[in-house]
């Protein structure tokens, strides 16, 4: 069949960003189907595309994988509103593909919530199966944030969530949390398949400390490294609290390192600048495989999210796989499925949000517990392999698309095991 994918932040393993939608189109065309992604440009991974990069359309094939992309400006930088429009102008745009090519099965992915608006238009319009991944709950966690607070705002996107459920065939919920919230909103019996986010065993694997990648950072101090966006979602604010309260037990030896970019960064920086952390350094994104240079031979992974409820069980972030891949004991910050995997599983430390006291403490105790930190960075790469190897995955993925395109899909949802 010939799958036409939208996601509009699509990364290869050059690239700086999750290769979720790669690995997935990568194992379709093995399976001998067709792929077709549609996307923007971002500077974060250039894709290698016929014709000057600033034109309105860039038609190519990367890895196998027809590529059809957008000149839409987009940043995490900008506001709302301008994120907003960039938002409008792809799903439009999408829709005249919706309803012009020729293909199987339209795929998208969110978020944004808007990418589901070209499947919506191929469900109606075209009769064409339409399956919708769910990767953040909208507008719950926005409203949950209350980084949208306008009612009409909020309605409309309660409406295109119910809309872009119902349309669909059947959707693909990246955790428990956001499984669920598809069935509060969905038709009865909607299936939905809960497919996490992967482990990507080749990338990451475990190094050794004597080799850690990261400029400025002597080989005898103990680093604990943060990967991914620097946004409000992030609760970043968390870290930089527990690095005041080591300095202030004089704990010079643990360094706290950020990498990655985001709209808060800047003020990240200055705040740790304005109260003399030294303790926290901060660094550029970068691509998959640099990227594993410096998790695999850090000493503990950062996981961390702002305290908010409607995070608990309904996010699925991509920095906890490459941590547990990498082999690295994982500090958790704040309660639900993932602190329950941690501790089920004993591959790190689960502590209270809001709590910078006992941040540090599990900071101390991985410092001076190498034994302890060896054993979690052990079940944590066994962890990976055996429930969350990106192949594993990607193979549960086209079965469902398989599934969905010959009309034998089981009701409910498919819960993961």
């Amino acid at each position: 069949m010939h799958v036409l994918y939208f996601h509009q932040y699509f990364y290869t393993p050059r690239g700086a960003g999750g290769i979720r939608s790669y690995e997935f189109a990568r194992q379709l065309i093995a399976r001998g189907h067709q792929v077709t992604m549609v996307c923007v440009r971002d500077e974060r991974d250039p894709l290698d595309l016929p014709g000057p990069v600033d034109s309105p359309v860039r038609r190519g094939v990367v890895d196998g994988i027809n590529i059809i992309q957008f000149n839409l400006a987009y940043s995490n930088h900008q506001s709302l509103t301008q994120r907003t429009l960039v938002f409008l102008r792809y799903a439009f745009r999408g829709i005249g593909l919706a309803l012009r090519m020729d293909y199987d099965l339209l795929f998208a992915t969110s978020t944004p919530l808007t990418a589901g608006i070209p499947g919506i238009f191929a469900h109606y319009f075209r009769r064409k199966p339409f399956v919708f991944e769910v990767r953040d709950l909208w507008p719950e966690l926005p409203r949950a944030m209350g980084v949208v607070t306008n009612p009409l705002i909020l309605t409309a996107m309660s409406f295109l969530e119910w809309l872009s459920y119902r349309a669909a065939t059947a959707c693909v919920g990246l955790s428990p949390g956001i499984g669920e919230g598809i069935v509060r909103r969905s038709r009865p019996g909607q299936p939905i398949a809960m497919i996490p986010n992967a482990a990507d065993l080749e990338i990451f694997q475990p190094g050794r400390r004597e080799d850690l990648r990261l400029e400025g950072v002597p080989p005898n101090q103990f680093v604990a490294v943060f990967t991914g966006a620097h946004g409000m979602a992030n609760g970043l604010d968390a870290v930089l609290d527990a690095a005041a309260e080591l300095k202030r037990r004089g704990r010079r030896d643990i360094v706290l390192a950020f990498i990655g970019d985001g709209k808060l960064k800047p003020g990240l920086i200055q705040r740790a600048q304005r109260e003399g952390l030294d303790n926290c350094r901060f660094y550029n994104p970068m691509p998959k495989k640099q990227l594993n240079l410096v998790i695999s031979c850090a000493d503990a992974g950062l996981m961390t999210l702002a305290d908010v409820p409607a995070f608990y069980y309904g996010t699925s972030p991509n920095k906890f796989f490459d941590y547990l891949a990498a082999g690295l004991p994982v500090l958790n910050n704040y309660p639900g499925w993932l602190a329950d995997l941690i501790q089920q599983h004993r591959c790190g430390v689960v502590v209270p949000p809001r709590n910078p006291a006992a941040f540090a403490d599990a900071l101390c105790r991985l410092a001076d517990n190498p034994a302890e930190r060896r054993e979690f960075g052990r079940q944590a790469r066994q962890l990976a392999e055996s429930k969350f190897a990106r192949e594993q995955l990607a193979t549960r993925f086209v079965d469902w698309l398989e599934a969905v395109q010959a009309r034998r899909l089981p009701a409910g949802l498919q819960k993961f095991a």
